[in-house]
């Protein structure tokens, strides 16, 4: 059985319907009764809940903006790291089998969890409700997901602007790899001519680095003129 007293301290919400938490928090291994139609529910709540914050608070995003900064937030391993923030592996109840296979931490379990929850929440108390707890799990996230959004956008300010000067295209080059294959941090270099130094920046993934490389370039390119 769940400790519903301590996961509603950890959730910072109270539920009414108690049955329904006990099936979020249900996963397939465990009954045939499972979290996965929950699961479902909560996936959409949560696309609609991100889209309808994000546009209210970055008016002046374009649609693509607005998409990539979605996306930096509504996937498995931010709603994985969600999870893990308020330690939902406890409360998951598993078979016996994915129990002692490490279920309880992987990603996929994690992410799906939150998503049933979401959607319980939602059932329980409605939208409002849903949001508020939805938009506090999200809140240092948001504002780096706005500048990620952005981000995306100065490979190409930078390779026109060299262009334009009548200069070669930029040049990345990874130099550097961290972490474990799932959680890898990339450090990704960019060179441009007419500039001796490199700018380097860091990211979860190639692209992304490579993307706060070429920002940082850009900023260098201003300084200097």
């Amino acid at each position: 059985m769940i400790d519903i007293e301590k996961l509603q301290k950890v959730l910072k919400y109270q539920f009414l319907d108690r049955d329904i938490v006990e099936l979020a928090l249900t996963h397939r291994s465990a009954n045939a009764l499972n979290n996965e139609r929950l699961e479902f529910l909560g996936d959409s709540l949560l696309g609609f809940i991100v889209a309808d914050i994000l546009y209210k608070n970055y008016p002046e995003a374009n649609e693509g903006e607005l998409s990539r900064m979605r996306s930096t937030l509504v996937n498995k391993i931010t709603l994985a790291n969600i999870a893990r923030e308020l330690k939902l592996g406890q409360f998951v109840q598993l078979g016996s089998g994915e129990s002692k296979s490490g279920g309880s931490d992987r990603d996929s379990i994690l992410a799906d969890a939150v998503e049933a929850l979401i959607a319980a929440i939602y059932l329980d108390a409605g939208i409002h409700d849903c949001r508020k707890v939805v938009s506090r799990w999200l809140d240092h996230r948001l504002e780096k997901s706005a500048t990620t959004g952005r981000l995306r956008d100065a490979k190409t300010q930078l390779q026109e602007l060299m262009q334009a000067s009548g200069f070669g295209l930029p040049q990345y080059n990874v130099v550097k790899i961290e972490g474990e294959a799932h959680q890898q941090l990339f450090h990704v270099e960019c060179k441009v001519d007419g500039v001796a130094e490199a700018m380097t920046s860091t990211g979860t993934s190639k692209r992304s680095a490579e993307q706060g490389a070429a920002l940082d370039m850009l900023q260098q390119l201003k300084s200097l003129h």
